[in-house]
Formats: structure tokens, C-alpha cells, sequence
């Protein structure tokens, strides 16, 4: 996604959740829920509810129509946002959206019954949600954001953009999922002969701590691990980069967009237009358990020239070449 794509779908976000907050459920609309792990005014979050909303529309569904859409954003809160997934499922809406960050198995918690559309899925099957890809065989369906083997072809293209690298910490939320991101980077890591270690993402004053003790070995580079942590953590993430002059592939756009070096991710803001497509079979009487878990394959690689010189390093014409977006 572009950047001018961007900017349109949040000045869209930012005037139609305010009016799907404040619409009332007429005799004809139908409810859905939407749980999301973050903070309403966050520009991201504003961009993906924007693109729900228009695959929504698209589909037909129109909020104070034949559609009211009940939310709830805990903040970051893990303790909040299980009270608020009991408290949608309360509700009885006919499908559930789980966004970011651990809101699908907090509504698993809640129900095995009300429908349930995950946007940003890891490893489904390996968390239990699902029974199978093609068959998920319960209340829960959605889409994939991540293949663990994404983790290697970040160390790859750390490798490439800075060939001098001989030392690499992915930062990681510690949880399942980051274990896996974790054990490909590792074994692709010994294949390029490079020397890897953790650092578990918490508070704010543990990463700089872990970053500025990290950099202070010559050659080295960092990854970031799909995780709702790092996003939480996005800024100081990028600033602590930039100050010890290290290069960075992410696993958000986002982060580049906000000066860092280079992202090889996938367009989450379409994951959500994609899911809407989803709510809206559901709504027409399509069952989960029915509708196949559907796996990410297209990755999109952008780079910050900006903020490779300000780091002093020169992007070959041939990484150059493959990007989908760059920013100068």
C-alpha cells in the first residue's frame, strides 16, 4: 500500500468511526462486534478499521442502515482486553472481528459459539484456533499475516542491505509465535555464518537497555518479529536504531514509514478489507467452520533511503530494484 492509499483510508477512518460508534441498531441492522487491542486515535488502527469498513460497504453493508458495529479498543491492556471481549460476546453479535495483538484467543476464551473473524492470524493451527487450514471446523476463521520462513528472508535482506553484518538480535514478544519467528532465524543465521541471540520485548527502559548493550558489538543489526509489543514500542524501536546507527528490517510498514531502515511485510490495512469479506458471508449465512483459513503469500519490501544515508549505509541497485515503495 501506498503511501497516498494510506492517507486516504485514514482521513476515511477518521470520519466514519466516529458515525459507526455512535449508530443505533434499527429494526433491519444486523450487529457485529470488533475487538482490537490498541487505542481508537492510533493513525494505524483508524487505517485498518477504515478499510473494514469499506470492504464492508462494498459488500453492501452500510452502518445505521442494515449494520451496527459495537467496538472496544483495551490499549495495550491484556487484563481489559479480555473483560471487553466477555462483554462483546454479551452482546450477541452474529460475527466478531479480532484484530491485533491477542484478541483472538481472548474471544476463544469467551465463546465456542458466536462467530469469529481473525485479521492478523499466527500460526492458527499451532494456537488452536482452527482444526486445519482448509478445514477450520469451529466458531473461528480468518487470515494469516505470517509464515515462520519470513523470519529468514529478513535475515537475508539484512544481509544484503549491510553485508558487514556478523551480529543480529531479533527483538520478539516472548509467546509461541515468537518462538517460531525465533528457531528460523536461528538456523538461517548459522547458514550465513552470523551470531544470533533474543531480546524479549517489555517495558520501555528494558529494550534500551538490551539495544544500547547490543550495539555496542561492532557489525551488528537488528530484526524485529511480528508482535504486537513491537508495535506498541514502535517509536523507541526506531529512534534507539537510528542513535546507534543500526540496521533494521522490520515486519511493519509502519516502522519505515517512521524513519526506519527497511520493511519486508505484509499489507496488513488489506487484511482487513479482506476479512470484512468474510463478515459478510458470514452474515449471509456461511458457516467458519466452512470457510478455509486463508494464508498471506505476497510480501512487500519498502525502503527509507533517508534513513539508510543517515546510518551511512548504500542500498545496492539490486535491492534498489525489487522494492515495492520507496521512500526519500
Amino acid at each position: 500500500m501506498r503511501r497516498r492509499e494510506f492517507v486516504t483510508l485514514l482521513g476515511s477512518a477518521a470520519v466514519t468511526w466516529p458515525l459507526a460508534a455512535r449508530a443505533q441498531q434499527s429494526g433491519r441492522a444486523r450487529r457485529i462486534g470488533v475487538l482490537n487491542h490498541s487505542s481508537s486515535n492510533e493513525p494505524e488502527a483508524q487505517a485498518r478499521m477504515a478499510a473494514f469498513l469499506q470492504g464492508l460497504q462494498d459488500a453492501g453493508w452500510e452502518v445505521g442502515r442494515n449494520l451496527s458495529i459495537e467496538y472496544r479498543w483495551s490499549v495495550g491492556d491484556r487484563g481489559r482486553l479480555f473483560k471487553d471481549a466477555r462483554e462483546l460476546v454479551a452482546l450477541n453479535p452474529e460475527v466478531i472481528l479480532a484484530g491485533v495483538g491477542a484478541t483472538t484467543p481472548a474471544l476463544q476464551q469467551a465463546t465456542n459459539v458466536v462467530p469469529i473473524v481473525f485479521a492478523q492470524g499466527i500460526d492458527p493451527v499451532g494456537a488452536m484456533y482452527v482444526d486445519s487450514l482448509s478445514r477450520p471446523g469451529g466458531n473461528i476463521t480468518g487470515f494469516v499475516q505470517l509464515d515462520y520462513g519470513l523470519a529468514g528472508k529478513w535475515l537475508e535482506l539484512l544481509k544484503e542491505v549491510a553485508p558487514q553484518i556478523k551480529h543480529v538480535a531479533m527483538l520478539r514478544e516472548f509467546g509461541a509465535a515468537a518462538v517460531g519467528q525465533w528457531a528460523v532465524m536461528q538456523t538461517v543465521a548459522n547458514s550465513l555464518n552470523i551470531e544470533a541471540k533474543p531480546i524479549d520485548i517489555r517495558e520501555a527502559a528494558g529494550i534500551e537497555r538490551a539495544i544500547s548493550a547490543f550495539a555496542q558489538s561492532p557489525d551488528s543489526g537488528i530484526i524485529t518479529a511480528v508482535s504486537a509489543a513491537a508495535l506498541e514500542h514502535r517509536d523507541l524501536i526506531v529512534k534507539l536504531a537510528a542513535q546507534y546507527r543500526l540496521p533494521v528490517v522490520y515486519s511493519y510498514r509502519v516502522f519505515v514509514t517512521h524513519g526506519g531502515l527497511m520493511s519486508y511485510a505484509t499489507d496488513i490495512i488489506g487484511l482487513y478489507k479482506r476479512a470484512a469479506g468474510y463478515v459478510d458471508r458470514i452474515l449471509k449465512g456461511e458457516k467458519p467452520a466452512d470457510l478455509p483459513v486463508q494464508v498471506t503469500t505476497k510480501y512487500e519490501l519498502v525502503i527509507n533511503l533517508k534513513s539508510a544515508k543517515a546510518i551511512g549505509l548504500n542500498v545496492p541497485p539490486s535491492l534498489l530494484s525489487r522494492a515495492d515503495e520507496i521512500i526519500e
